[in-house]
């Protein structure tokens, strides 16, 4: 019978990948992201205990002492410390994640998803293993950087971003793939709050380690769901070979060989806009952790808790009002509203001394990320069902490109600017958000009965 004949190869690639129940990618970006957020403010924490230490300063653990107004130089050498060794990870990985995340995207339209989904797995568990040894053993904290690359070098978080958003473009309509992708991002929201609560609270009962090995073992599920449990969304996954050009060509295909059903110009614009919005969000979140540390707001890991949560509840609040405000204005008109918002909540950052500024900027970012789904839907559309993986990869590519821009740029600043601005680089960063802004309204204005258009 015709719905139950099946190719040799077919045959294979289903006796290969077993499956034991039939599950979404959402738990996989979840208990990914969860183990990530718990990772990476105690990581930035444990920078600056281990600096510390080695110059002699308290300064943290002594609040009268953090609020005096003569800042003491051993902490400005802290944070220098600090923001330098978050600087080297971050660049360390990015630069391997460049090459490695647009090779494993591009593979995943020919292989399927889930080979991608385990790797980046993996990639993530070896992270955790290495923070681990740094951690018990006291090691050097140049372990930290080698931990990035070997996470890098098998797909990264990028690379499991990747890989899920090409899987909801699988199944999804192109009515529901704006919400659907935002839903995805939903689950990363969700968890990098829930993670930031329990690591602000377990770190001040317990220290640096049990953390890290909680992440481990989460890791470990999340490793075994996706070799076992997801549910394979590319209709016809077939075996081909990882390491050749094709699957690099296949990225400068999408955007320098013309089609009917897509707009060169609207892929790269959008593609522009995508990268600056990251650029701002990751270049922030890698200095606020260290900006809440000194002098004159002095956190301690609680409150660190408590705002890397409220850091990640845009996430939920976005979702939220995605949904409300898709019933009366375009997709682009939302994301317009996202972006005011986001640049509104950098400005507060930028003149916050008290903790309930702080509060307030987290409190106005609580549309500014409706703006990344918006525009991953929007490409997706422009693009056909068997180019989705190369599209994602390329928009992790785009996505480490901004991450090592916003290093550079945000953790080489941050310390530049101590002496007489601390806040500059989050007003840098809400002066780039007025590029993609812009650059969303003039598409807009071009091609005003566009198919991007959702209105309920």
């Amino acid at each position: 019978m015709e719905g139950q004949a099946s190719s040799p190869r077919e045959s294979r690639t289903r006796r290969a990948a077993p499956v034991l129940f039939r599950g979404p990618v959402e738990p996989l970006v979840f208990l990914g992201n969860f183990a990530l957020v718990l990772q990476s403010p105690i990581t930035t924490q444990y920078l600056w205990h281990r600096f510390s230490v080695d110059l002699g300063y308290n300064g943290t653990r002594d609040r009268g002492h953090c609020g005096n107004q003569t800042v003491d130089p051993r902490m400005t050498e802290v944070e220098t410390l600090t923001s330098h060794w978050t600087l080297y990870m971050n660049v360390g990985g990015f630069l391997v994640d460049l090459f490695s995340s647009t090779l494993l995207g591009a593979w995943s339209d020919q292989v399927g998803r889930r080979p991608l989904l385990v790797l980046a797995s993996l990639g993530l568990l070896l992270q955790a293993v290495v923070s681990i040894f740094v951690v018990q053993l006291q090691l050097h904290v140049g372990y930290f950087v080698l931990g990035r690359i070997l996470c890098a070098l098998l797909g990264d978080f990028s690379g499991l971003l990747a890989a899920g958003f090409a899987s909801i473009a699988d199944v999804s309509s192109n009515h529901s793939r704006t919400f659907r992708m935002a839903l995805l991002e939903a689950c990363i929201g969700v968890a990098g709050m829930l993670a930031s609560l329990l690591g602000g609270h377990w770190l001040r009962a317990q220290g640096y380690a049990n953390p890290f090995w909680l992440a481990l073992a989460l890791l470990i599920v999340m490793t075994l769901y996706a070799a076992f449990c997801f549910d394979e969304t590319l209709k016809e996954p077939k075996s081909t070979r990882l390491f050749t050009l094709r699957h690099h060509r296949s990225i400068v295909h999408l955007y320098l060989s013309p089609a009917p059903e897509k707009s060169r110009k609207h892929l790269a614009l959008y593609s522009l806009a995508f990268f600056v919005v990251i650029t701002v969000h990751f270049g922030a979140q890698d200095i606020l952790t260290i900006y809440e540390l000194s002098t004159p707001l002095c956190w301690d890991s609680k409150l660190i808790g408590y705002g890397s949560a409220a850091q990640h509840l845009p996430y939920l609040t976005s979702l939220l009002g995605l949904r409300l405000l898709q019933c009366c204005l375009a997709d682009s008109w939302v994301a317009e509203i996202g972006l005011t918002f986001n640049i509104l909540g950098m400005v507060v950052f930028a003149f916050a001394t008290i903790t309930a500024l702080m509060f307030t900027g987290y409190g106005l970012l609580f549309l500014s990320l409706v703006i990344t789904p918006i525009i991953r839907a929007k490409l997706s559309k422009l693009v056909g069902e068997s180019e989705q993986g190369a599209l994602f990869s390329a928009m992790a590519c785009v996505s480490s490109l901004a991450m090592l821009a916003a290093s550079g740029i945000f953790n080489s600043l941050y310390p530049a600017t101590l002496n007489f601005m601390k806040g500059f680089p989050f007003l840098l960063g809400a002066g780039l958000l007025f590029i993609p802004a812009i650059l969303i309204g003039v598409l807009e204005r071009a091609n005003p009965h566009s198919e991007f258009q959702n209105i309920s």
